[in-house]
């Protein structure tokens, strides 16, 4: 018995080196590959993500999702002086969303195989750098190897955005780098700031996230204070959030499709697991003092986000205009504090990585056809692409959120997490909130009216071709599990379930000792 727990934990933690390391394997022998051997770069790139996926999934059968803990722990010492390691394992959120990296790199690859004429041996090793530093933050149980992984990201994310973009790409890139560098400057400030804390405690400086956890809740109030607004500035302007948001559509118009696949379906993804990770866990009763202005952030977020979505005549802002009202979604959920909230903000992040991303793969496959985004130049595509129409009007109700795709789940969860909200304590937030959905359905509903039916005027769009073989299966994969979850949310919601509850029980527990000692 204890042999075979024994092989099976082995096997969990093999599938997590594999998954964080595969990557870079990749990334060396495309290094090592000459510029001209395209062909062979290619395959590199895509063997590589796929096997990573395919390893991923071994990190399954050993996951015992019947408990908070982390698991599949890997524990090293990296720099004594600081008690920093490379610590590493996941819990059921993380889980959730190292599957999601792995699953949309592949696709991201594919999306790129036609889509980038130049610079190849460049382009897929940036892509492969970018996954590794993506797995890295999602697995991180160190603050510093964290921080590491969260400042390595920027540089291929950058270089992507700013030699692949569009026309005023480094623009973009500038920005997007500028916007991030300032944020993470603050985060380690407060990751030293903590090391600081756990010393005065007793337990000597350290970066270890899992006894921080223990010092993070003892730390006066008024520094709880400062140190959750250095680390929830970071993440909100990954997330992004009302007013840090300005980034992120020019970032996603300048850059490839591929690009814009794995800022929306992922690198959003890291603000707002951080904000449960950190703000949530670490600083629990500042996080409670601060809900209703996140939650007021969120909200306007939604609103304003579709609303702003509703006037965009190029098709790529709509759908980069979305991501900000849909990740307000997200934050209301992390911050109603409820498990079903916080459970639905979970559910939401994957949710959105797999329903935009089919989105910009859309948006991807109309530009590479006739060169243009703007909605005016389209009309009439059911006509000659109606297997396209098919599969974009999946991406785009789950979008919006229709009952029985993946959308509806997570928006109604967290919809229901601020309503029931205790912390919130108001209707407000989910009354207004739940607007967004209504938008959503205006701007996404009148989008695909425009572009997909309606009169087809314009010569250029009478002979484009349906989806080939390529496209197919970027987009094939992300709709059957935009149906799976629709219909079966609960495959992927158990394996989040406990790790959610414990975060919202220590929330509860350092409010109910406030409320205690505040009536003495």
């Amino acid at each position: 018995m204890h042999d075979t727990i024994g092989t099976i934990h082995l096997m969990g933690v093999t599938a997590l080196l594999f998954s964080l390391f595969a990557p870079v394997a990749g990334a060396v022998a495309i290094a090592l590959t000459q510029k001209t051997q395209e062909r062979a770069i290619k395959s590199i790139a895509l063997v590589t993500t796929v096997l990573t996926f395919v390893g991923s999934l071994f990190l399954l059968p050993g996951f015992d999702a019947g408990t908070h803990a982390m698991q599949f722990v890997v524990n090293t010492q990296w720099i004594a002086a600081l008690d920093s390691g490379f610590r590493i394992g996941i819990d059921g959120t993380s889980l959730l969303l190292v599957l999601l990296t792995t699953f949309i790199m592949p696709v991201a690859i594919l999306v790129s195989l036609k889509s980038i004429k130049q610079r190849h041996k460049e382009y897929y090793l940036l892509m492969l750098l970018l996954q590794f530093g993506m797995t890295g933050v999602f697995v991180a149980l160190d603050t510093f190897l964290f921080y590491v992984f969260w400042e390595l990201i920027l540089i291929p994310m950058v270089f992507i955005i700013g030699v692949w973009g569009g026309q005023n790409r480094v623009y973009a890139a500038v920005k997007f780098f500028l916007y991030t560098l300032v944020g993470s400057l603050l985060m380690l400030i407060a990751i030293l700031w903590l090391g600081f804390a756990a010393e005065a405690q007793g337990l000597g400086f350290t970066t270890d996230l899992l006894k921080l956890r223990a010092v993070g809740p003892n730390i006066p109030a008024d520094i709880q204070f400062w140190l959750f607004l250095a680390f929830a500035l970071s993440f909100c302007i990954k997330v992004p959030l009302f007013p840090f948001h300005t980034w992120l559509p020019d970032a996603h118009v300048q850059a490839p499709t591929a690009g814009s696949v794995i800022l929306a379906s992922l690198l959003l993804k890291m603000g707002s697991y951080g904000l449960i990770r950190f703000n949530l866990e670490l600083f629990p009763q500042a996080s409670v003092e601060l809900a209703s202005v996140m939650s007021v952030l969120a909200v306007v977020g939604i609103i304003y986000g579709a609303l702003v979505a509703m006037v965009q005549t190029d098709f790529k802002k709509l759908v980069a205009y979305s991501s900000v009202s849909h990740m307000g979604f997200v934050v209301l959920g992390i911050f109603s504090m409820t498990v079903v909230g916080v459970q639905g903000a979970v559910i939401q992040m994957v949710n959105h990585g797999l329903s935009t991303g089919a989105l910009f793969i859309c948006v991807g496959v109309l530009y590479e056809r006739r060169h243009t985004r703007e909605i005016a130049e389209y009309g009439g595509i059911t006509k000659v692409m109606p297997k396209f129409a098919v599969l974009f009007m999946i991406a785009m109700l789950a979008s919006v959120g229709l009952p029985g795709l993946n959308g509806f789940v997570g928006e109604f969860l967290t919809l229901m997490g601020a309503f029931t909200s205790p912390i919130l304590n108001h209707w407000a937030y989910g009354v207004i909130a739940a607007t967004g959905v209504i938008f959503a359905a205006c701007y996404l509903l009148w989008m695909f009216q425009r572009v997909m039916f309606g009169q087809n005027e314009n010569p250029e769009n009478h002979h484009l071709r349906d989806l080939t073989r390529l496209e197919y299966w970027q987009l094939i994969p992300l709709t059957i599990l935009m149906i799976w979850i629709g219909v079966a949310p609960r495959t992927f919601m158990d394996l989040a379930e406990n790790s959610v509850r414990h975060v919202v029980s220590q929330v509860e527990q350092i409010t109910f000792n406030t409320t205690a000692q505040n009536q003495h």
